[in-house]
């Protein structure tokens, strides 16, 4: 099991749009929370089982990393 930071946000029709900051492209949405997480969910395991060889680790993992950036506001 790997455990992916995930963005869930509102848009302006008050849609809820999900995405994964961790693999390029991967994103969904859904009409509240829980559905746009368990979309999310769903699109991860897609995207993962469509990974080339070439995007994998060589131990079969995913390279992903969490980088925190302080920001002045």
């Amino acid at each position: 099991m790997s455990t992916f930071l995930v963005t869930i946000e509102t848009d302006e029709d008050g849609v809820f749009v999900a995405s994964c900051p961790g693999l390029p492209g991967c994103h969904t949405q859904g009409a509240d929370f829980d559905e746009a997480l368990k979309n999310i969910k769903d699109a991860i395991e897609i995207y993962i089982e469509h990974m080339t060889a070439d995007e994998h680790e060589p131990d079969g993992s995913i390279s992903v990393q969490l980088v925190e950036v302080p920001v002045t506001v």
